[in-house]
């Protein structure tokens, strides 16, 4: 077979969060895919990066008092432990914010434009009154225009995959205040996707049987059908895809329309190209020159949820960009836990890859047991503790690896750790063994690990029913019987190198034990066609696998305490503590209000005339207006900071500070109260 080159990625996870399992389960399916690719002996360079553009992450990086740059950066430097942890070896690990992913979004936009997929429109958008900024697709929320389940996002329904515009939400709302949006016009770029050419492309593209499995492709024919708007008016086919976002945004500027940017949605499957050029510069490698390789297979592990973007934007614009198409597009389904239970920690139904982690738990049980429930499909599997148990211990080591352990010490002690001849019982066994190579490699091709792993424990039970019809124990103690236990025992080596070879995509750490110990250079699936040979020497066996303990179980999925909230009075904490020196600094004084009148130009201020006993007034502006009516103050006492240094407004020049109360969340508690002293203070006094 002649080497194939292969460019694989998997979704890029958003930069505002750790880790979930789902990731985890992603991976570990695309580096098993990958490893088995190389054990074949071809090339391939894995790739990822983190989704670092948008307003949540401008909004998060903001209320953690960051750069966005630097919030991503944070969030990035959290990623290894995890991919490590799980033996997961991306090649190279980036972000959308790279000079690369700028350079690249904007090529793509460019072509696409002079390809005539480009247009401005004038339209319609969700404006949010409250925090006086237009709102990005993912902070409007509502009731879905076609299948109607509450609560999703103003890009696409979580429940039905479908795709629209925020404003065909039913009853939306803001996620950021709550607040009923606004429609305010904005110029925005739409990539034409219902071009006739596109259609057409992407028509035979997702509907010939090689780009995407037969069941997602049943699911996007939906998508090119009749559909019924909110209006109650029908549409066909698919429509036009909406590119640009008004700033504030994080993101890649429209290199033809200042204060414009691109939606996340297209420079985040760019940062798969991105990510591939930066690895490729550094290596020195021509980035172009690989791309045109008519060869270079281009592979995409996705979840299900994100299947639109990746089978119907992404190649489209690639293909009228003038680039290389994907290859296939490999999706997954969702991970439950007890049969279909959706994860929750606060239920103690979460499976946090860190606490697994933490409670030394193997990160290759974790990585067989996905193994054995992924099958190639758009399926979701189910976590059970449970039968996680009972498939590591009896499978990885009631048969697997016990196979090892049951003959290495004989080897060792009785024949010096050299193997010896296998006869014609042995010879029928490992023939069987070699006899599924192919079967599993082509498994393995087709992601259906669940396959793989049947196919395996099926020979390391006929390895077992060997072991256990000829009885290594028994010919040890017989005399004359040194060769016939020589000979089984070598059997057993070379069966448990055949079943290592298999296992190594989903048990890296595993086999690159058991290379050391049976002293072979790194395993690959050719090598299943050879036996290791008489005379060659074994190390010592140590063992490999500890059994699954049901109490790192229970640990694993058990509820979190619940936290105890501190009391925060007024909705927020007490501030640091002060000496009596910090306080003598600030000067309160009773000030009588002697004028308030409303300020023009503004809806919050009210500026007030003071009588701080200084025998001139003071002009104050405090942002009142909501609460108070000015006629309502007019001869009332409060309290004043008399030695704040005068601040010139827009409205004037403010001269000290009047004191109010309120409750730090406003929505929840509203009201602002004036501080008024009791009856007899008077303007002047200092408050002590």
């Amino acid at each position: 077979m002649s080497q194939r080159k292969f460019f694989v990625t998997t979704a890029l996870p958003y930069a505002n969060g750790t880790f979930h399992i789902g990731h985890i389960m992603e991976y570990i399916q695309a580096d098993t895919w990958v490893r088995a690719q190389r054990m074949q002996g071809h090339a391939v360079n894995f790739v990822g990066a983190d989704d670092a553009h948008g307003a949540p992450i401008m909004i998060a990086a903001e209320k953690a008092g960051k750069t966005p740059q630097q919030f991503v950066a944070d969030i990035a430097a959290g990623r290894k432990q995890y991919l490590d942890g799980f033996h997961i070896a991306f090649d190279n690990w980036s972000n959308t914010d790279s000079p690369e992913n700028h350079a690249l979004s904007q090529q793509i936009y460019l072509d696409l434009k002079a390809a005539g997929f480009i247009e401005s429109r004038t339209i319609e958008q969700f404006f949010d009154p409250e925090k006086n900024m237009f709102l990005p697709d993912r902070f409007i929320k509502g009731e879905c225009p076609r299948c109607h389940a509450k609560d999703q996002y103003g890009d696409n329904c979580e429940v039905c995959s479908s795709v629209y515009a925020p404003t065909d939400l039913i009853n939306p709302y803001s996620a950021l205040s709550g607040a009923k949006p606004v429609l305010k016009s904005s110029e925005h770029f739409f990539f034409k996707l219902s071009d006739p050419r596109c259609v057409a492309f992407l028509t035979e593209w997702t509907q010939d049987g090689v780009h995407v499995q037969p069941e997602v492709a049943n699911k996007i024919k939906e998508w090119f059908g009749v559909r019924t708007n909110p209006d109650g008016t029908t549409s066909e086919g698919l429509g036009d895809w909406d590119i640009s976002r008004d700033a504030p945004y994080f993101g890649i500027e429209i290199p033809d329309a200042p204060g414009k940017y691109f939606y996340v949605w297209l420079d985040a499957p760019v940062g798969y190209l991105a990510s591939l050029k930066n690895l490729l510069n550094r290596r020195g490698e021509d980035y172009d020159a690989y791309m045109a390789d008519p060869a270079l297979e281009q592979y995409h592990f996705i979840g299900k949820d994100i299947i639109t973007f990746h089978t119907l934007f992404w190649p489209a614009m690639l293909k009228f960009s003038g680039r290389k198409t994907p290859t296939k597009i490999c999706v997954h389904g969702f991970l439950t836990v007890n049969n279909g239970e959706k994860m929750s920690k606060s239920r103690g139904t979460g499976l946090d890859p860190l606490k697994y982690l933490s409670l030394q738990m193997n990160p290759e049980w974790l990585r067989y047991y996905l193994g054995a429930k992924l099958n190639g499909k758009n399926e979701d599997i189910d976590f059970n503790p449970e039968d996680f148990m009972a498939r590591v211990n009896a499978d990885l080591i009631g048969k697997y690896v016990n196979i090892a352990s049951r003959a290495a010490g004989f080897i060792a002690k009785r024949f010096g750790g050299k193997l010896g001849t296998v006869s014609e019982d042995g010879q029928a066994l490992l023939a069987q063994l070699r006899g599924q190579s192919d079967a599993i490699v082509q498994a393995y091709e087709s992601r259906d690990t669940a396959r793989v792993v049947r196919e395996i424990m099926q020979l390391c039970d006929r390895v077992n029913e060997y072991v256990d019809a000829n009885k290594p124990w028994d010919l040890a103690k017989q005399d004359g019987m040194d060769a016939r236990l020589q000979d089984v025992c070598t059997t057993c080596i070379e069966s448990f190198r055949l079943l290592t070879i298999y296992l190594k995509p989903i048990l890296p750490a595993v086999a690159e034990q058991v290379e050391g110990f049976l002293s072979v250079a790194p395993l690959q699936f050719a090598d299943a066609q050879s036996l290791l040979g008489a005379g060659h020497a074994i190390g010592l066996y140590k063992h490999l696998m500890q059994r699954v303990d049901v109490q790192q179980l229970d640990a694993l999925f058990e509820a979190p305490a619940p936290v105890v909230e501190k009391a925060t009075p007024g909705g927020e904490e007490i501030a640091e503590t002060i000496g009596i020196d910090d306080f003598a600094k600030i000067d309160l004084r009773i000030a009588k209000i002697v004028e308030c009148k409303a300020v023009e130009g503004s809806t919050k201020l009210l500026q007030l005339t003071l009588d701080v006993g200084e025998g001139r007034t003071r002009n104050v502006f405090s942002g009142i207006a909501s609460h108070y009516k000015p006629e309502d103050l007019v001869g009332k006492h409060t309290v004043v900071v008399a030695n704040l240094a005068p601040r010139k407004m827009k409205f004037g020049v403010s001269e000290g500070m009047v004191l109010a109360a309120s409750h730090a969340d406003e929505k929840a508690q509203p009201g602002i109260y004036v501080l008024e002293p009791v009856a007899g203070a008077q303007p002047g006094m200092r408050i002590h």
